[in-house]
């Protein structure tokens, strides 16, 4: 069956790289995010399906793949398949995964991400880091970073929508706050649903063209990082423990 492409999509969580949304962009097709965890791309995948829509890829950071809609879960098999049967055929063109990667770098954009988490035992702790963030106003910069968007998917507030409503679903059991820069960095962080630990996801998304490099690109996001750490988590004062090397 053949399908046009403005009925095909790919899925990723909110949390994972906008890559796919650049290459959307570009494309033609659609990009649509879900909530983190199969279950919520699976279950969107079997949605969009019934509407007409056909699902090629869904992916989620720290990490899961799917390809198309035959295993409706994340599937290292396939994705190894998949990933094995295009490096043969760079390798016969004489390219390579890596200079493949440049390549959709140079023609999406540069994004460049920096993950990471701390560990924090005290629930507690943890509704304090948030309350501060969300209760006297959100910020508005951190360090010299401007914050010109701020999504809140505990308490249901998008600064971006009409109505200042979260697309996603909420959920107020577990907290997860996303801030978008002036400098294209989106930043989330957010509480993990199985492990004592406090997350924070960071991109910074360059147009193509951008004549940055990746070095400085890198390095931009490193200090953005550090003073969100510092201004945000605080974990010295907290009592945060950083990610053992």
């Amino acid at each position: 069956m053949l399908f046009s492409v403005e009925s095909l999509y790919m899925v990723s969580s909110t949390v994972s790289s906008k890559i796919l949304k650049s290459i959307a962009k570009v494309e033609g097709f659609l990009a649509e995010e879900c909530l983190t965890g199969f279950k919520w791309m699976a279950n969107y995948a079997i949605r969009r399906e019934a509407e007409g829509y056909k699902c090629l890829f869904a992916y989620e950071d720290a990490i899961g793949y799917m390809y198309g809609t035959r295993v409706l879960d994340k599937d290292g098999i396939s994705a190894g398949g998949v990933l094995s049967e295009h490096a043969s055929q760079l390798y016969g063109k004489g390219r390579t995964l890596y200079s493949y990667l440049e390549e959709v770098f140079s023609k999406y954009g540069y994004h460049v991400t920096n993950n990471s988490y701390f560990l924090c035992y005290e629930p507690e702790t943890v509704k304090r880091i948030f309350g501060k963030l969300r209760n006297n106003g959100y910020p508005s910069s951190v360090g010299k970073f401007k914050i010109t968007g701020v999504r809140d998917l505990t308490v249901g507030y998008d600064s971006s929508t009409p109505d200042n409503k979260c697309l996603l679903p909420t959920d107020p059991s577990c907290q997860m706050i996303t801030f978008t820069f002036e400098n294209g960095c989106v930043a989330t962080l957010r509480t993990s649903g199985t492990e004592p630990k406090l997350k924070y996801y960071t991109e910074i998304i360059r147009r193509p063209g951008d004549t940055a490099t990746k070095t400085s690109i890198k390095e931009e996001l490193a200090e953005l990082v550090k003073e969100m750490v510092a201004e945000f988590l605080q974990p010295e004062v907290n009592g945060l423990k950083p990610r053992p090397n």
